[in-house]
C-alpha cells in the first residue's frame, strides 16, 4: 500500500500587542521625580494559545487517502480556525510517535498494536456525541451496518466509515491464461478448488490467497451456514463455539489446499492485498473495497459474493456480516478534542460527504441515501444487489460477536492456532479445539 507522508502541522501564533500611550508635558522641564510618578506602567502582555489540533490517524492509501485529505481540508475551511483536524498516516510514524495517542483513529480494532504499539481504550462514540449535543443513533444507519459497530444494546461505538463485505475476487487475465472462463463466478468452495487446481497446473505460484482470515473464514463461513460463534451454556453464560462441523470442514479443506499449493497464506490481516494487486496471486478472498483499488491498478478484476458449501443443509450464501474499519475516539482526550471529533462525525454524516467518501474509497454506504452512489461506481450488479438486500436486514444477535465482547482477542487466538495448521503441527480440529479452550470455553 502506498503511504501518505506524514505532514507536520505548523501552528499559527497569535500575538497580542499592547499599545502604550505617552503623554508629553509642557516645554518647561518637569522634575524627574514627578515624571517617574506620572509615567504609566506598561500593560502586562498576554498570549492567546492556539487550540490543540484534533489528530486523525489512519492507514489508507491511494485514492482513499486522497479522499480523506480532501474532506478534512473542506472541514477545516468550514470551521474557520475553531477546530482543526490533522491527518496522520500510521505508516510514516516511528514507534515513539505511534505511542502518542491521537484524538481519533480510522482502524479495525484488531490493528491496535500496529497503530499504537499498545491496546488503548476507546471512548464510545455515542458518548462523545451526546456530550457535545449531537445525535448519533443506530436508526441513522443500515441495520447491518449499525450492528457492526454497536455494543449489543444498539449504542454506536464507532462511525462505520470503512466497512466491506467479504467477497471473492479474481484476475480475469490469469484465469483466461489457465483456460478458465473469467466471466463465470464460482458458486461453491468446490468450484474454487477446481479453479485453483487448474491455475496451479498452468504454472500459477499463488492460485488463491486471503486477507482478514478469521473474519472471512471463521465468522462469515459460520454465519453463512447458521452456526453461531456464541452459545449460551446451562449457566446462561455466553461461550464461544469455534469448532462446529462447518468450521472444521472448512479449515481442513484450506489446509489441504495449502499443502497442495493451491492456497497461500501471508498473514491474518491485509498482508495478502498487495499480492493480489501486484498480480502475484490470481484469486483472493477479501474485502469488497479492494475491488476499486484493483481497477485503479489496471487489473481486469472479477468479483462475486463469498462462496459457500452448497451440500450443507440450511446454508445461505448471502447471510454474511460486513466488517472493517470504523472511526474510533480514543479515551482520555481533552474536551476540545472530543468537540472536534463530534463536529467531524457530524460532517462525515452529511449526505453529500458520504457520497464523495464512497466514490473515493469503495467502502460500503452507511445509510440508505448513499446506496445510489454505489450503483454508479461500476460495481458488479450482483454485489450491488447483495449490498442492497443484506445491509437492510437485521442480523440475528447470536451470529455476531461484538468488539467490546472480546472479538479482537478471539480473532488473535484463532490466528495463532491456525498458524500451526499451516506449519503442519496441528490438524484443523485440534487447532480449533485448542482455540476454544484458550478462549475459556467462551467469549473472552
Amino acid at each position: 500500500m502506498q503511504r501518505l507522508g506524514r505532514g507536520v502541522p505548523v501552528a499559527g501564533v497569535i500575538a497580542v500587542a499592547a499599545s502604550l500611550v505617552f503623554f508629553s508635558g509642557m516645554a518647561l522641564a518637569t522634575p524627574a521625580k514627578t515624571v517617574a510618578k506620572s509615567a504609566a506602567k506598561p500593560a502586562a502582555k498576554t498570549a492567546v494559545q492556539p487550540a490543540p489540533d484534533v489528530v486523525l490517524r489512519h492507514m489508507l492509501s491511494g485514492q482513499a487517502q486522497d479522499t480523506l485529505a480532501s474532506l478534512v481540508m473542506r472541514f477545516n475551511e468550514e470551521q474557520k480556525g475553531r477546530i482543526r483536524v490533522v491527518v496522520q498516516n500510521m505508516g510514516a510514524l516511528d514507534d515513539a510517535e505511534r505511542r502518542r495517542l491521537p484524538s481519533m483513529a480510522l482502524l479495525e480494532p484488531d490493528d491496535s498494536m500496529l497503530f499504537f504499539r499498545d491496546k488503548p481504550k476507546f471512548k464510545p462514540l455515542y458518548q462523545v456525541m451526546t456530550t457535545n449535543g449531537q445525535r448519533l443513533e443506530a436508526g441513522q444507519f443500515f441495520p447491518l451496518v449499525a450492528d457492526a459497530v454497536d455494543d449489543g444494546a444498539g449504542r454506536i461505538q464507532a462511525l462505520p466509515l470503512g466497512l466491506s463485505l467479504p467477497v471473492l475476487m479474481w484476475n480475469k487475465d490469469e484465469l483466461r491464461k489457465a483456460g478458465l472462463d473469467p466471466e463465470e463466478p464460482p458458486q461453491s468452495w468446490f468450484d474454487v478448488q477446481m479453479r485453483a487446481g487448474k491455475l496451479y497446473d498452468e504454472g500459477s505460484a499463488c492460485p488463491l490467497t486471503s486477507s482478514r482470515f478469521s473474519w472471512i473464514h471463521l465468522e462469515n463461513v459460520s454465519t453463512q451456514h447458521g452456526e453461531p460463534l456464541l452459545v449460551r451454556d446451562k449457566g446462561r453464560a455466553m461461550r464461544a463455539r469455534l469448532n462446529s462441523m462447518v468450521d472444521i470442514k472448512h479449515l481442513a479443506l484450506l489446509s489441504s489446499w495449502y499443502k497442495a499449493r493451491y492456497f497461500q497464506y501471508f498473514g491474518p490481516g491485509s498482508e495478502a492485498d498487495h499480492r493480489f494487486l501486484s498480480g502475484e496471486c490470481a484469486m483472493i478472498t477479501g474485502e469488497s473495497a479492494l475491488y476499486q483499488e484493483a481497477r485503479r491498478a489496471g487489473i481486469a478484476v472479477g468479483m462475486s459474493p463469498m462462496p459457500f458449501y452448497d451440500d450443507m443443509h440450511g446454508a445461505n450464501r448471502e447471510r454474511i456480516l460486513p466488517g472493517g474499519m470504523g472511526l474510533w475516539a480514543l479515551a482520555g482526550r481533552s474536551a476540545h478534542e472530543y468537540q472536534g471529533v463530534a463536529q467531524f462525525v457530524r460532517f462525515m454524516l452529511r449526505p453529500e460527504v458520504q457520497n464523495e467518501w464512497l466514490r473515493g474509497t469503495g467502502f460500503l454506504p452507511m445509510t440508505p441515501v448513499a446506496m445510489r452512489t454505489l450503483e454508479s461506481l461500476d460495481v458488479p450488479p450482483p454485489l450491488v444487489n447483495l449490498a442492497t438486500r443484506r445491509l437492510g436486514e437485521a442480523s440475528p444477535a447470536k451470529l455476531r460477536t461484538k468488539h467490546n465482547a472480546g472479538l479482537s482477542q478471539l480473532r488473535s487466538i484463532v490466528d495463532e492456532e491456525v498458524a500451526d495448521v499451516w506449519a503442519n503441527r496441528k490438524p484443523a480440529k485440534q487447532a480449533l479445539d485448542i482455540a476454544m479452550r484458550r478462549a475459556g470455553g467462551g467469549a473472552p
